[in-house]
């Protein structure tokens, strides 16, 4: 992976620094939000938490939701720093690599950093995709399903299980923008899919 990366101009003004994915290189689960958060291009590992983030706002905007969810599924050590997490069978990632703390990337920024996204999902070879967010479902599932966009929307896809081509997609709405019931379901849909045989499920395609 290109640490120094010069593919989109407008990113090399405003980043702190490339962040590339993070975590357990042989994962079945395989999140991907769009962006790198304000924490996550300081400390340059997706989603995490930069030390000392106090507030909620803080917490939330730069990740920690995941990171408890995470941990509440076994796959992320509560122990372990805030903003290097230790993963098993998770990995971490972003449809862009790069941060404008004023905007989202455009789509050519998105596409620029395809070829990263889709090495790290050839190298890695999960069972699960899950898209963080309404960008990150659009992107994958434009690309792993034969189901029209306008039909792939959250909330509605929200904690359910789309099969796709090679990979099984479970969406889920940004953390810090899911209501208490919604983090629920989300969790109990992925529990009972982590006690399913989902590993069976690879190159079905239909949902």
């Amino acid at each position: 992976m290109d640490e120094s990366c010069r593919n989109c101009p407008a990113f090399c003004e405003t980043r702190t620094q490339v962040v590339h994915g993070y975590g357990d290189v042989g994962a079945d689960f395989l999140f991907v939000g769009e962006r790198p958060t304000a924490s996550a291009d300081d400390v340059g590992v997706p989603f995490a938490a930069a030390p000392g983030s106090e507030t909620a706002a803080d917490r939330d905007e730069s990740g920690t939701t995941l990171r408890r969810l995470l941990e509440r599924l076994g796959l992320c050590d509560s122990t372990s720093p805030i903003d290097q997490p230790v993963l098993e069978n998770a990995y971490l990632t972003h449809l862009t690599r790069c941060r404008d703390p004023d905007r989202t990337p455009t789509d050519e920024e998105v596409g620029n950093c395809e070829p990263f996204l889709n090495a790290e999902i050839r190298s890695i070879n999960p069972h699960i995709l899950i898209p963080v967010g309404e960008r990150a479902l659009a992107e994958l599932g434009n690309e792993y399903t034969t189901i029209p966009a306008d039909e792939l929307a959250l909330p509605d896809d929200h904690g359910r299980r789309i099969r796709g081509r090679g990979f099984e997609l479970v969406p889920m709405i940004e953390p810090h923008e899911q209501s208490t019931e919604q983090t629920q379901a989300w969790l109990e849909a992925f529990v009972e899919l982590m006690a399913s045989d989902y590993r069976q499920t690879k190159g079905q395609r239909s949902r």
